[in-house]
């Protein structure tokens, strides 16, 4: 997709972090944009940055649970009655979940598969319909994270087994419509200067009380001030230019954090280690 102008993209999790970051550029490029996001708060917010930069009349609040199917599939009606006909889908909404998977609870799993697992696939089931119908070239960006592609840390199993989950599942979309006008691309980020550590505040009552591990974890993150910014953390803005450069260019993947190649050679080297070694006694035995 190589013209933004004028093209509506609605975009989860929209009003603050990678997701608005991902509207600032995209409105920087003419797009008109639906945002999309749980926090009145943060839309609150967002509609300020819109207005201050010059793009307010361009820019439409929803607040969405993305869990929430028939919710989404109103917001979408909503979105092109505004603005005329999907060209962008963002599927951004995920929440940071933090704690041992060991200790995980059914709520816990559910809270984190929902949001950053079945809200990505109830953005594709509603909307790709919706991209394939008007036949103009458009694009489908799913935020993951580089967490699929670097060796396993603590208290982080939750989350990144939901977003392999999105990059394998964005892999295969991009085959299904290798030969359509749609692009697809998946979002891999390492740190940015987000709310992420925010997340607890997301939690749904209607998911249950966490366990104990994962609520000790969340609490100190509720407590703890954000993050100190390094050179290592991104800016928002930085990795939405990305994205806008990966979906003219039908890039599959993003990858905001080349600082982290070396480890993941050492991820993949264990993978592709452990297959020399398979291959070996197969060999051996003569099987």
């Amino acid at each position: 997709m190589q013209d933004f102008n004028g093209a509506l993209a609605f975009i989860t999790g929209g009003a603050s972090g990678i997701g608005l970051g991902i509207a600032r550029a995209l409105a920087a490029e003419g797009a008109v944009l639906a945002l999309a996001d749980l926090r009145e708060d943060h839309l609150a917010q967002a509609e300020g940055v819109a207005d201050a930069e010059g793009w307010g009349d361009r820019c439409l609040p929803l607040r969405l649970d993305v869990t929430d199917r028939a919710a989404y599939l109103a917001a979408l009606d909503t979105a092109e009655a505004r603005f005329g006909p999907l060209r962008v889908l963002v599927n951004n909404a995920g929440v940071g979940i933090n704690g041992p998977i060991a200790e995980a609870s059914f709520a816990d799993w559910d809270w984190g598969i929902d949001v950053n697992l079945k809200g990505v696939i109830n953005g594709l089931v509603l909307g790709l319909p919706r991209l394939r119908a008007h036949g103009q070239p458009a694009a489908v960006l799913n935020t993951a994270s580089l967490a699929p592609f670097i060796p396993a840390r603590p208290l982080r199993g939750v989350y990144a087994a939901a977003k392999a989950a999105v990059v394998l599942a964005t892999e295969h979309l991009a085959l299904d419509l290798a030969d359509s006008p749609i692009g697809v691309s998946v979002l891999c980020p390492g740190p940015v200067t987000t709310n992420i550590h925010q997340a607890a505040l997301l939690r749904s009552d209607t998911y249950g009380e966490a366990s104990a591990a994962f609520r000790a974890v969340e609490a100190e993150s509720l407590a703890a001030a954000a993050p100190e910014p390094t050179p290592l953390w991104r800016d928002p803005l930085e990795v939405g230019e990305l994205c806008i450069k990966a979906m003219r260019e039908r890039r599959l993947y993003v990858f905001p954090h080349p600082e982290f190649l070396p480890i993941t050679h050492k991820r993949h080297a264990a993978i592709e280690a452990a297959l020399e070694e398979a291959a070996q006694e197969r060999a051996a035995s003569g099987n």
